[in-house]
């Protein structure tokens, strides 16, 4: 017995020792609020910094390094530019948040913010420096971040790489697109991780200015399918004043590595401490539907800056914008270009769009069909050299066309009712516009536009940065700030994509970011999948202005013999409606194109844009999606259902109805032999009467969709 405990004793103390001469090596861990959900944080035995994250018992990513490389010479003379290796534990905490909080637009009417945390704080032994590697577990997946506290050893710095690494558990199935420094306007592909290069693609795909990384360069949100049934997404979250975060992927180990978007001179990142970096995120989960319902990346962002957001409203418009692209107008005032000829180096009259007798007729009719504004492009001098040639000084943001006539156009569409949308175009001359931008704004408030859609096409401007750059991001956040004090709304195009800053910025009110509807007017166009992966890429960042909506499905009806089309059915485009997330909604398509299909227009006059509640009720990665959302202040709810090339029939539950309630469900579907390359324009409307007790059978066709509107009658 007296042995035993000498050897007991022995023991204990053994193990306090090792504690303390290898304590490093000691996990930490925090779970998600479900505990379905586990971080562990761990040193190495060099001083390495690494983490996992397991799902049910299952790994989802297996020890990965963290650190950084500095730039040489922006520290003490003489200690390393590493920051990766030589650490040790200081100190540690957790907390738990379980709160919510109310957007002033989205998807739901209230958010739930549960999770808890772990925060790491480090030295590095040699230098003194010091690093907080804080990790928040929420049930729909993990954030962390790196943030620098005040310190002497580490002021002014630069970022030279971000050594953060996401080493994955096998090839996976992937919905990638390249690494692109200055676009994201891509289709996405599908393959393993094994088969991703980049030099294999065709990259004759109607993108102007492609920048692209590297062979094994893609870029985040990346969505991913493990073959054990894990739905996988990489992205990042609340990215200020730092670059975007694109992977590089070692196809042999399935490792990727953050790869940051560097400037000019080929740095990331220069900070000043005290700062953080952006969260990296990593959602998973067995059920894909919860991917696309997740509100982890905007929980991970600043609350509202704005206090008062009353007048932070959506809007469905329409606008002197697809006449452009399928050759009837063009932007210019002389008439020299549109956007095909500039595809093909023609050199063809074309009338210009942006006249006042024009923008009567699009404001007429967003009158008569309930619209509550109007886009122009094209209004402004400046077009007759926009694209292609790096030019400084392009556009001038307050002097019109001689056929625009801004003032009298600004006092009809407020004598109707409508609202104008400002169009900046910079064609990347960011520091021209930056120059301008209060005179623009003024300009704006003077008019009464109350948002503005923000341009970006061709190379930028400071020459050699690129759109997904540190001085890019800054910008893409600054215009809407600065907007704010003007109490503007934005909608930007052609810029970085976004990251949940919208919390902060809710007058961000949308962005494109990604390849757009246009995209199937002048070009190979958007596969009948690319829809589908939306939700699970792009737009768990932010909103998308995709503009849906068309009905004239060929481009032959412009240009005779072309071969372009929108790569979906008629009834599917209804549905983008519902399913890609935005308060702003374009009715993209040209007025005489809906009055021709009055019946089915009728979906789009009535279809929400801000919501109380969002139900995913189906869904697979570039397969299918079907969501229901309850439109905010009534009972209405609203339903979009798309699919693939492949046809698709499922049953759908309409369990998410007000027990008690009867609703008239009026069904817009794909026509009997509908079929998106076929027979795009086959279409029926049935109605019928159902309650939460119903079930409803969707059939959609090859491409096709199915949109329905459910309005109560009791």
């Amino acid at each position: 017995m007296y042995i035993y405990e000498i050897l007991k004793n022995m023991k204990f103390k053994i193990s306090v020792l090792l504690f303390f001469v290898f304590g490093c090596v000691v996990a930490q861990t925090v779970q998600s609020p479900s505990k379905e959900i586990t971080a562990t944080f761990k040193i190495d035995t060099s001083g390495k910094p690494t983490y996992s994250i397991d799902y049910k018992g299952k790994a989802v990513i297996i020890d990965s390094y963290l650190g950084f490389d500095f730039y040489e010479g922006t520290v003490n003379k003489g200690i390393p530019n590493t920051f990766d290796e030589g650490f040790t534990i200081t100190s540690t905490q957790t907390a738990t948040v379980n709160d919510t909080w109310k957007p002033v637009l989205g998807e739901v009417a209230e958010i739930k913010d549960n999770h808890n945390e772990l925060r790491v704080s480090l030295k590095q032994q040699g230098t003194g420096r010091k690093v907080d590697i804080v990790f928040r577990a929420f049930d729909e997946g993990v954030g962390f971040r790196y943030e620098f506290p005040k310190q002497d050893n580490l002021d002014y710095f630069v970022i030279e790489k971000e050594l953060t690494q996401f080493n994955l558990t096998g090839d996976h199935k992937a919905f990638w697109i390249p690494g692109d420094f200055d676009s994201q306007e891509y289709v996405y592909n599908e393959t393993r991780l094994s088969a991703v290069d980049n030099n294999k693609l065709n990259l004759n795909n109607g993108i102007a200015l492609k920048t692209v990384g590297g062979r094994y360069t893609i870029q985040s949100p990346l969505m991913l399918k493990a073959d054990n049934g894990l739905y996988i997404n990489i992205f990042e979250a609340a990215v200020v004043n730092y670059p975007v975060m694109h992977l590089d992927l070692n196809i042999n180990n399935f490792s990727l590595q953050s790869h940051l978007v560097p400037n000019a001179i080929g740095d990331a990142a220069y900070l000043h401490a005290p700062c953080t970096t952006p969260w990296r995120t990593v959602m998973v989960s067995d059920d894909a539907r919860k991917i696309v319902a997740q509100k982890m990346i905007l929980n991970l962002n600043e609350p509202s800056k704005i206090e008062d957001t009353s007048w932070i409203k959506p809007m469905k418009y329409v606008g002197i914008w697809w006449e452009m692209h399928v050759g009837k107008s063009t932007w210019d005032y002389s008439g020299s270009q549109n956007a095909q000829n500039q595809q093909t180096g023609e050199a063809i009259k074309v009338p210009h769009g942006a006249t006042t007798e024009n923008t009567k007729r699009y404001i007429d009719f967003a009158k008569k069909n309930g619209f509550d504004g109007v886009l122009v492009e094209g209004w402004n001098t400046g077009w007759e050299d926009w694209n292609g040639h790096w030019k400084e000084e392009v556009f001038d943001f307050v002097t019109p066309y001689p056929d625009f006539d801004i003032k009298a156009i600004s006092e009809y569409a407020k004598q109707q009712g409508v609202k104008m949308i400002m169009h900046h175009e910079t064609s990347g001359s960011v520091a021209s516009y930056e120059r301008q931008l209060d005179r623009a704004l003024e300009n704006m408030v003077a008019y009464g536009y109350p948002a503005v859609k923000t341009g970006y096409v061709g190379k930028i401007i400071p020459r050699g940065e690129y759109h997904d750059g540190q001085t890019m991001v800054n910008h893409f956040n600054y215009v809407p700030r600065r907007a704010a004090d003007y109490k503007l709304m934005v909608n930007s195009h052609e810029s970085s994509r976004p990251t949940g800053v919208h919390r902060t910025w809710p007058n961000y009110i949308a962005a494109e970011a990604a390849r757009g509807n246009e995209f199937n007017a002048w070009s190979s166009g958007n596969p009948p999948a690319h829809e589908t992966i939306l939700p699970f890429t792009r737009l768990l960042g932010g909103p998308m202005d995709y503009t849906p909506g068309i009905f004239e499905i060929k481009m032959s009806s412009y240009k005779p013999g072309s071969a372009e089309q929108v790569h979906t059915t008629l009834a599917k485009q209804l549905a983008l409606y519902v399913t890609l997330y935005s308060p702003l909604q374009m009715a993209a398509d040209l007025p005489e194109n809906y009055e021709k299909h009055a019946d089915a227009f009728q979906f789009i006059k009535d279809v929400a844009i801000d919501w109380q509640d969002t139900k995913v009720l189906e869904a697979e990665p570039g397969d299918y999606i079907t969501i229901a959302r309850k439109a905010k202040g009534s009972e209405n709810w609203f339903l979009g259902a798309i699919t693939d090339e492949k046809a698709r029939e499922s049953k759908v539950s309409l369990s998410f109805l007000s027990p008690g309630k009867k609703y008239k469900a009026v069904i817009y579907h794909d026509g009997k032999n509908a079929d998106w390359k076929k027979n795009p324009t086959s279409y029926a409307i049935d109605s019928q009467t159902v309650t939460s007790k119903s079930t409803l059978k969707l059939k959609l066709a090859p491409g096709g969709g199915t949109a329905v509107s459910f309005i109560p009658i009791n």
